[in-house]
């Protein structure tokens, strides 16, 4: 009888690894200020069970990150990543966003998009609340590499907005 449990206590452990393994909600954002450029480089990692339930909201079907066809695929992700996320070197003037391409890695997608600058900048205000409306304990970390400084700065329900300086 011991020698059973020992042998189901591994599998039972493995099995509570599983199911607890995506019991969060969360994004990590990778910002570069290029002031060569004059643009922001954005790189965005998101589980991609998460990003695909927020594709689907609204959708007849739902959107598969790699089944669905890609110009669908694209717009819908430029649609979201546009009115959840938000740049400005000024209040009122938002930096318009440039989809450059989504890959597949693992459990997660990573996309990958772009926002010009008029000019030099110091910092810009960022309002993030991406996945917020669809998971309430969705956590959005930002790590920031500008000006030969790394910061990190986490956006919840409730601090979608903050300012980057450099």
């Amino acid at each position: 009888m011991s020698r059973r449990i020992f042998l189901l206590l591994p599998v039972t452990l493995l099995l509570s690894l599983v199911a607890w393994a995506h019991a969060y909600h969360a994004s990590i954002m990778e910002l570069r200020y290029n002031p060569q450029k004059l643009q922001l480089e954005i790189a965005l990692k998101l589980f991609s069970d998460d990003f695909e339930k927020a594709l689907s909201v609204g959708q007849s079907t739902g959107i598969s990150l790699d089944k669905s066809p890609k110009e669908q695929v694209n717009a819908l992700v430029l649609q979201l990543v546009r009115r959840s996320i938000e740049f400005s070197t000024k209040p009122g003037e938002v930096l318009p966003l440039t989809l450059v391409g989504i890959q597949h890695e693992h459990d997660s997608h990573w996309v990958y998009f772009t926002a010009k600058l008029a000019r030099p900048v110091q910092g810009v205000s960022l309002r993030n609340k991406l996945l917020l409306d669809v998971f309430p304990d969705q956590m959005n970390i930002v790590n920031l590499e500008a000006a030969g400084q790394k910061q990190s700065l986490l956006f919840r329900s409730g601090q979608e907005q903050q300012q980057l300086k450099w």
